[in-house]
Parts: structure tokens; sequence; C-alpha cells
């Protein structure tokens, strides 16, 4: 193995023969010398993996010499070591990005410190977090085997969340592996749950979660206030790993209050999941009391087109006195358009935003090569709605809705799953095109592979005639006709859908914020 190699610059080296000593001892290799000049000569011919440079020196000062340094050899970490606490010194030597700032005199300790802080972070990082896991992982398991409510999936979802957010950036591939393993374990187990247990949820006989048609009531208006205004922001197709990507962002303005997960109604598709939100009623309740409003999966026409009549219904049955607005963003310009008139929605009581980019995207993904290759796995889909975040309106109107002093709400309608085993499925033409559920009558299907509900008004949803039923795909499922099945599959493998049954499709973030 190379030794590290450190360049030491000092006007008064002789005197640091101890600490030099000291890490030649722990096979460090250590090169001296006595200016800034000299320093930057020797830089023309050797490469270094680290610099330690004294701040006050004769003739070229150590500021300078580092200004110098970063314009030949940006890449090599710089250690400024100084006798002045000044603050004008630190900030001039942190704006000209030093990867630490020791004060003399400085001990041997101090000194390894620092080189284990700015060399071995990312491997000390990666033993540390792969050895936690590998204790973690058999208690996930064990875990994995008891959960038997939807609180504690909740719980399991967003621990394994954790670890993949964690292993994502170390080096062993290994072990994320391993938990990409773990994670398709529970997705089975989670199938197994909601299969068994989410025809109670509605018949009144057990505790249901809070869900998609609970969430307003439940979550939403206990925060709303006529004392501050309220933002609720709605990503469509938000998965929990995808807050968790971009909340570092939201807390540059807001402080986290409380997050919580809630439970997306089957199918996890926009129709059915956002139209519940604002309705506050499930699917075939909406249909009974708003035939106007209700589009099946078979009519034509838009079938998101009505959420604020049936928010306005649902304020009104909820005998809630307020002043609310309401706004769909489909598009980046309707987005700055929002964003530049902000400040107008201050004297509202709740204003509702819909936004529609994460949808977009996810299904922009299986039209658009570009994106393909963007979003190919869920680290690279995260990074891509982190950037994407960064720089949208929506980030824009949350710095604004800070300094007006707004609450924030930030939750979604459903999640979504890269989808990578295709499931035969057979239907008459009214059957619905969603590649995660499909509504008709006389479906075939691999049983082992869906949820079926041959009774849909069980689950409270619609039946489009007498004999329709609904299925779901399971896991990373998707449904392919027999007809053309080979360029579908190949087409579709890999894509980012939603509408069946999956951690990621149904437990989703609700999260309060308070501004900073």
């Amino acid at each position: 193995m190379n030794k590290i190699k450190i360049l030491w610059v000092d006007d008064e080296i002789d005197l640091l023969k101890p600490h030099i000593l000291f890490l030649e001892k722990k096979n460090y290799e250590v090169t001296k010398c006595q200016s800034g000049t000299e320093a930057l000569e020797i830089l023309e011919d050797t490469n270094f993996d680290i610099i330690f440079l004294d701040e006050n020196m004769p003739g070229l000062s150590g500021i300078e010499t580092l200004s110098e340094i970063k314009e030949k050899k940006d890449s090599i970490p710089v250690v400024m070591i100084t006798k002045s606490e000044e603050e004008y010194i630190m900030e001039e030597a942190i704006g000209s990005k030093i990867a630490d700032y020791l004060i003399k005199p400085v001990n041997p300790n101090q000194i390894l410190l620092s080189l284990k802080k700015n060399l071995d972070n990312s491997r000390l990082v990666s033993e540390k977090t792969t050895s936690n896991y590998q204790q973690e992982f058999r208690k996930i398991a064990m875990d994995m085997a008891m959960v038997n409510n939807y609180e504690e999936w909740s719980e399991l979802y967003q621990k394994l969340i954790y670890w993949e957010i964690q292993l994502e950036g170390i080096e062993d591939t290994g072990m994320f592996e391993i938990l990409e393993s773990q994670k398709v374990e529970a997705n089975t187990q989670f199938f197994k749950f909601v299969d068994k247990n989410y025809p109670d949820w509605f018949d009144g006989k057990v505790k249901a979660p809070v869900m998609s048609h609970t969430l307003f009531k439940e979550k939403v208006v206990p925060e709303i206030s006529k004392k501050q205004p309220t933002l609720l922001v709605v990503i469509d197709n938000l998965r929990y790993d995808q807050w968790k990507a971009f909340e570092p962002i939201v807390n540059n303005y807001y402080k986290k209050e409380q997050e919580s997960t809630y439970c997306s109604i089957l199918p996890t598709a926009t129709q059915y999941a956002r139209n519940s939100i604002f309705s506050g009623l499930m699917p075939s309740e909406m249909k009974k009391r708003h035939p106007d409003l209700w589009l099946d999966d078979t009519d034509e026409g838009g079938k998101n087109m009505n959420e604020n009549d049936f928010l306005i219904a649902q304020l009104k049955r909820l005998g809630l006195d307020i002043k609310h607005e309401y706004y769909k963003i489909t598009n980046e310009r309707a987005g700055k358009t929002l964003a530049a008139n902000f400040k107008g929605l201050k004297d509202n009581d709740l204003t509702v935003v819909v936004y529609n980019f994460v949808d977009m995207l996810s299904h922009s993904k299986t039209e658009m090569e570009v994106i393909k290759e963007l979003a190919s796995n869920d680290k690279s889909y995260r990074s891509l709605t982190q950037s994407w975040f960064k720089n949208s309106p929506l980030l824009d109107m949350i710095q604004q809705a800070q300094q007006l002093g707004f609450k924030l709400l930030i939750t979604t309608d459903h999640g979504t799953i890269n989808v990578k085993n295709p499931s035969k499925v057979i239907g008459d033409k009214n059957t619905s095109l969603n590649l995660r559920y499909k509504t008709g009558k006389s479906l075939t299907y691999e049983k082992k592979e869906v949820l079926e509900a041959t009774d849909p008004k069980a689950i409270c949803l619609p039946s489009i005639n007498m004999s329709s039923s609904f299925i779901f795909a399971k896991g990373d499922y998707f449904f392919a006709y027999p007809n053309n099945y080979n360029h579908y599959v190949s087409y579709y493998r890999n894509t980012y859908q939603h509408g069946g049954v999956s951690l990621e499709e149904m437990i989703i973030p609700f999260v309060v914020l308070n501004p900073r």
C-alpha cells in the first residue's frame, strides 16, 4: 500500500520535528519546506495527498500561498495552521475552500485527526455504516416476521429507506445488494399483509390507518388556523425516499414539527387517490354523491379536473368556514406564474398547490430515453428529484411562504415503484390501461401475482358494470398483454409505475413544518 504523502509548509519547520517523527512512525511520508515560494516549486514536480500550511510566514503569506495552490492543484486538501484567531483570517481561509483550520500550538493527535477526517473519511464512514447495517440486518429480518399492523409496517419501511440512503454512498456494493433483497422480501410480506387486512379497514370492525379519504380531516384540518396562513403542497407521485432526498433543502427555510406517513388507497393512482384526498370520500361514495364530478376509468375526459369542487364540498361537509384557494401546476410556466404572484395568497387561511412535476417525470421516463438513462434506479431517481426541486418554482414558493409566515404541509397522493417483472393479463377492449392495476370484466391473470377484488364494493370502489372486478399488481410486477408481449415488456421494464400494492406506492409522507 502506498504511503500517504504530506507537504508541510512552515517557516519554523524545525520546531515541528516531534510532530513529523510522530507521523512518520504512523507510516505517513512528510516533505518539509519553509516558505510559500518553495512549496509552489515543489508542487510543480510532485503530487501530494494533503498540505499543512502555516498562515503567518515571511514573504508569500499562507493566504497568498493557498490562493496559488488552489489555482494549480485545486483537488489537494489544504489544512491551514495559524497562531491568530482573527475572524477575518478564518473567513478568508474558509472562503478559499480550506479542508480544515487548526490553531497553534497543535498537538500530534490534532494533526492525525485532521488527516483521518480529510483522507480516510469515506473509508471510515463506509466501514462504520456497513458494520452498523450488518447489526441492524438481523433485527429488520426479525421485525419483518412479526409486523402485523400499518404503524409497524410504516416504521419498518422508514428504517429500510434510512439504510438505503446511508448505504448508497459507500464503497461496498455487496451491502447495498443485501439491502435491496431485504426490500424485495419486505414487499412480499407487505403484500400478504394488505391482501389479508385491506378490506377490513372499510367495514368499521378494525381501526384503519389514516388513508387518502381521511387524510384531510385527520391530518390537514388540525393544522389550519385563522391566526396563520397554511400552504398545503401535494406533490403528485412522491415517494417517502424522494421526500428525504430534498428535505435538507426545505430545512434551510422551515423547521420540521412532525413527520408521519399515511396509507394510499387502492388503486395507488391519481384519479382515485388524489380525488379521495380532496373529497374526503372513497371512490364508490364519490361516484354516488357527486355523479357530475366523478369519471370512471372508461369515461372520456380528464379524471382529475374537479379536485377543487371536491374540496369545496368537503369543506362544507366539515363545517369549515375558511378562505381557501386551489392551484394545480402541470408545467414550469404555470409554476413561475404562481411564484410571481405568491404574495397575493397571504390572506388565505388555506392555499392548496398540487404539483404534478414528479408525476410527469416518472411517466416521461417511459417516453424519453434521456430520462430513462438519468433515472435507471432508485438512487438516481432520488438524485433527479432533488435536482428538480433545487431549481423549481416550488422552492421559490416555499422560500416566499417562509418569509410570509405560512405553515407548510407537504404530502402526496401515492408513490411509485420501479417495475421489473411482467405479469400476463387478458381483458376485453374496455379494460383499463394502467400497468399496475386493471379493472374490467372477464379478466384472466396470474393469481399469485395480483391482489384481486372480485367484489369492488368491499373495498369501496365503483363497479363500471355488474361483473367488473379490479386486480392490483404485487411488488415490482407490471401487467402485459400477450399480443406483442416482448416489445411491450422491454419497453416498460425498469420504468416507474403506480397503481399496485407496494411499500413504495402505499406508505407515503405527510410533513408539518413551521418557518425558521
